[in-house]
């Protein structure tokens, strides 16, 4: 696939890591990449030559990591990427995160991404029965071992990173590096899967955007344009488009009249600037005082690169409250 690349991808750097990473990761949750059919190596290619060389991955994505590591392999381009996976997730119900998850998982992952270390490994949910020394105990020694560079969370409340992070300096250790929750214009009002998912959207989060800001933690945001809620396919207030165009999950979190008034003034904004509904939600999060990068799903080059530009062209302060309804 022939695809135009910016002159300009816009990078972000993670502590730990010995290259620049891009603003956006693509995520590999969705077919065809997670059923590891004919057309994800295309795909992949396609994302690579748009100037993207971040992939997010998980344990639960399928056979996402599957996919991923023949492309590499077959491309000779490992050390070109930068790879992102995640371990711990729901099991039997509840989430079991723990040292016996984090050995065994991160080992299947090595073996189905064909590669001898991770760049970025994170613990998908939170488990309260195991205590932050443990994870951070674990998660040094395969540090160490060179199994993983970098080590983060996805879904942990910023309290519990804090604490894990207390601890490290205290005692000479690595902490956490980086974080993986939601966040995006659209007010995550339900907990989309269940098993202690966690958002920073909405006005109720403003404690966690102040302590990623003052942190400046690197923040990966997942459903950053709300699972096709700020997809452009829709027009604010039309429930019956939406309930044709989104999933079970992203009404579930996401389809309320607080979004439909957002959606609104996100079409205000992208008819005063020339440019898409999703391009606009997307520059919101790249307004943000946060340290931002954010994780995008897309078969389409043309909507990758539209990501792109958005990444490079934050809104202001006073669009991002124009949004917000403040």
């Amino acid at each position: 696939m022939d695809v135009e690349r910016l002159e300009q991808v816009p990078m972000g750097t993670i502590e730990g890591l010995e290259r620049p990473v891009p603003r956006l990761f693509f995520g590999t949750a969705n077919p065809p990449i997670s059923t590891d059919d004919g057309a994800a190596a295309a795909l992949l290619d396609s994302v690579l030559a748009c100037g993207v060389n971040a992939f997010d991955c998980a344990r639960s994505y399928g056979k996402a990591e599957i996919a991923l590591g023949k492309w590499m392999e077959a491309r000779g381009c490992r050390d070109d990427v930068t790879v992102l996976s995640k371990c711990g997730d729901i099991r039997f119900g509840r989430v079991e995160v723990n040292r016996r998850v984090i050995e065994e998982q991160l080992a299947q992952s090595l073996e189905a991404l064909r590669t001898d270390h991770i760049d970025i490994f994170l613990l998908h949910r939170d488990d309260p029965n195991t205590p932050v020394e443990a994870f951070i105990d674990a998660l040094n020694e395969q540090k160490a071992l060179g199994r993983i560079r970098v080590f983060g969370v996805s879904n942990w409340h910023h309290r519990r990173i804090d604490a894990a992070n207390r601890y490290a300096r205290a005692h000479g250790l690595t902490g956490f590096g980086v974080s993986s929750p939601n966040y995006g214009l659209a007010w995550q009002v339900e907990d989309l899967w269940g098993g202690g998912c966690v958002t920073i959207s909405g006005p109720e989060n403003g404690e966690a955007v102040r302590w990623y800001t003052e942190n400046q933690m690197p923040v990966i945001a997942y459903s950053s344009l709300g699972r096709g809620f700020f997809s452009g396919r829709f027009r604010a207030f039309d429930y019956e488009g939406a309930q044709a165009v989104l999933d079970s999950y992203a009404r579930k979190g996401y389809l309320c009249e607080d979004n439909m008034e957002r959606l609104r003034r996100a079409e205000v904004l992208a008819e005063r600037y020339g440019v898409s509904v999703p391009e606009i939600a997307m520059r919101y999060i790249f307004g943000s005082p946060m340290n931002m990068f954010a994780v995008v799903s897309t078969t389409n080059a043309d909507r990758m690169r539209m990501n792109l530009r958005a990444s490079a062209h934050p809104l202001s302060p006073e669009d991002r409250r124009f949004l917000e309804g403040s």
